[in-house]
C-alpha cells in the first residue's frame, strides 16, 4: 500500500519542467518536493505527495477531506 499526503505549495524553485521543485507545506511542515509529474502547479495549488514526488494536483476542498480522513485515521490508530 501507498500513502500519499496532501500539501500547498508555498514556493517554486527552477525553470526546467524535469527539474523544477517546490516547498510543500503539510500543515505546518514544509519539505521540497519534485513538480516533474505535475509540471502545471503553481503557487498556492494543493497537490498529492508520495516520497518527495507530488503525483496529482489536487482542489482545496478534495485536498482538505483527504486531510480530514488521513486524521481520523492516525486518531483512530492511536486510541488503541
Amino acid at each position: 500500500m501507498c500513502l500519499a499526503i496532501p500539501g500547498e505549495i508555498v514556493a517554486l524553485h527552477g525553470e526546467d519542467p524535469l527539474l523544477r521543485t517546490a516547498e510543500v507545506c503539510f500543515g505546518g511542515v514544509r519539505r521540497e518536493v519534485s513538480l516533474a509529474c505535475v509540471p502545471e502547479a503553481g503557487l498556492g495549488d494543493h497537490v498529492l505527495v508520495h516520497a518527495g514526488l507530488a503525483i496529482a494536483r489536487l482542489e482545496p476542498q478534495r485536498a482538505e477531506a483527504v486531510r480530514r480522513t488521513l486524521d481520523e485515521a492516525l486518531a483512530a490508530g492511536a486510541r488503541k
